[in-house]
């Protein structure tokens, strides 16, 4: 998926918010990937699955412990909402896909639950350096 316009102006399934987190999930996806500058369409391609993964560190970075808090209230519950969020950008024209893209690839990849909450992992090493 790539991004190719910003504008949310169409009827929305889910919360404003959540669109919005989406795209800046991909340009964060892009840029741990080391795809963010495409010199062709397929170079900057980011898998449903890849999204993902960036969805997730990238609210845990943004959100911390209260990630799966903050999709709930967005009307996200799982991760087949964020592909029905992609999809749904795609159809208005405001991302791209190639024909190996389906909604299939985001369903039931990680439990919110577990990929958020249980598995958060806080970084004490600065906390408890010599100074």
């Amino acid at each position: 998926m790539t991004a190719s316009s910003n504008v949310l102006s169409v009827e929305r399934k889910f919360h404003r918010n959540a669109y919005e987190f989406v795209f800046d999930s991909l340009r964060f996806t892009q840029e741990m990937l080391d795809r963010g500058v495409p010199t062709e369409e397929e170079s900057a391609h980011i898998s449903g699955q890849e999204l993902l993964v960036g969805i997730r560190q990238f609210a845990q970075e943004k959100y911390g412990l209260l990630a799966e808090t903050v999709f709930r209230q967005w009307g996200v519950h799982c991760t087949e909402d964020f592909g029905r969020i992609v999809f749904e950008l795609i159809e208005r024209g405001e991302m791209r896909k190639t024909e190996r893209d389906q909604l299939a690839d985001f369903v039931d990849v990680y439990d919110f639950h577990e990929a958020l909450d249980a598995n958060y992992v806080i970084d004490v090493r600065h906390a408890f350096k010599d100074r």
